[in-house]
């Protein structure tokens, strides 16, 4: 067995490890752990950040892969940049919200209820999915991994998109259905 392939299973086993740990710190934040009292109107508004920074990794997961197509290597590289560095500030301001505000419950009834919840779990669900999956993309690039990057990078790209892009569609659906 090779150093590197060796390496980088290690590399990827402490992904998973990583991205299994946050995720179930983000369950036991947002359905455990009450929010402080003293804050509920503390920096309310986050979740307009949150749906920001959700619509910008958006804008530049598509701009990153209109570079690629076009062989702009460069530029797709600062644009998948700017789409980790979006979703990690979005993660870091998720986090604080819920941390001070607990889980938002949804008031919408009728026909938006299970439309709304369908967006949500698959959200939800896919968002977990795809975390390992985005940092290990970025590793097989910056370890010059290419054929790896391009394999992993078909399936973490729509993945990633559609968990951009049904936050910032939660947001608008709490924000409109909501007292």
């Amino acid at each position: 067995m090779s150093l590197v392939y060796s390496n980088t299973r290690n590399v990827i086993k402490i992904i998973i490890a990583v991205s299994g740990a946050m995720s179930g710190f983000l369950i036991w934040l947002i359905y455990f752990k009450p929010p402080p009292p003293q804050f509920a109107q503390s920096l309310t508004f986050l979740p307009a950040l949150n749906a920001l920074l959700n619509g910008l990794s958006a804008i530049c997961l598509c701009f990153g892969l209109a570079s690629i197509l076009k062989r702009k290597v460069h530029i797709h590289m600062r644009f998948m940049i700017a789409a980790l560095i979006c979703s990690s500030l979005f993660l870091i301001s998720y986090i604080t919200h819920h941390y001070l505000h607990g889980d938002t419950p949804f008031a919408g009834m009728g026909v938006i209820r299970p439309i709304y919840f369908t967006i949500l779990i698959t959200h939800v669900t896919l968002s977990v999915v795809v975390l390992p999956m985005i940092f290990t993309t970025f590793f097989f690039a910056l370890t010059k991994q290419f054929n790896f990057h391009k394999k992993i990078a078909r399936i973490t790209f729509p993945i990633w998109l559609y968990v951009s892009i049904t936050g910032v569609v939660v947001f608008l659906l709490l924000k409109t259905y909501t007292s």
